[in-house]
């Protein structure tokens, strides 16, 4: 491979920022440590997987754009939603999707890109089942966080439910909501339910 991959090898450091990176919509829910960007996309990237493949469309396209869904956050940090409104005009994701590939190898530039502009778009089944699980995750983590005390939460599990979209997304977020949510960790610590 003679093209220089510089440009790759420093977003790949730059990527790495997102493992730092806390989701600070939840410091207006009142969790001190919230989870980073990178534990979001991992997540999220399981569930596009299984809403996909119920939905019918392309498990790993719908995985591969949410690994990618929240990268340009390495550019912008975690803007909340109340804070966005108060910004001088978001910063599109193309654009600094755009900038983050510039300098790589055009059929990687070209992809992700591409990419990038698919999930933003919402158009494709696997845009759509990978925006499902963005929101399906937040709900998880919501209910986790009210879990362990963070009352404010809530508001953040019904906003998410009500996103929700597809039938298998709407079937998980049910199948969610009824598990009492930690029983599994419970049940896999041995520990005797109240």
């Amino acid at each position: 491979m003679a093209e220089d991959l510089s440009a790759v090898a420093n977003f790949l450091y730059e990527a790495g920022t997102l493992k730092h990176t806390a989701r600070t919509g939840w410091w207006m829910a009142g969790v001190r440590q919230p989870e980073t960007v990178a534990e979001h996309s991992w997540r999220t990237a399981l569930i596009a997987t299984i809403i996909a493949k119920l939905e019918g469309a392309d498990p790993a396209r719908a995985a591969f754009l949410a690994v990618w869904h929240d990268t340009g956050e390495t550019r912008t940090g975690d803007v909340n939603h109340l804070g966005k409104k108060y910004t001088a005009g978001e910063a599109d994701p193309r654009d600094i999707t755009a900038d983050q590939v510039a300098g790589m190898p055009g059929i990687l530039a070209e992809a992700l890109t591409e990419l990038v502009a698919e999930y933003e778009a919402k158009d494709s089944p696997e845009a759509i089942c990978a925006r499902d699980a963005d929101k399906l995750e937040c709900m998880i983590q919501g209910i986790e966080y009210k879990a362990q005390g963070y009352e404010n939460a809530q508001r953040w599990i019904d906003n998410s439910r009500g996103r929700i979209v597809t039938k298998a997304g709407n079937a998980l977020a049910d199948a969610v909501l009824g598990t009492g949510s930690l029983d599994w960790l419970h049940s896999a610590l041995g520990e005797k339910q109240g």
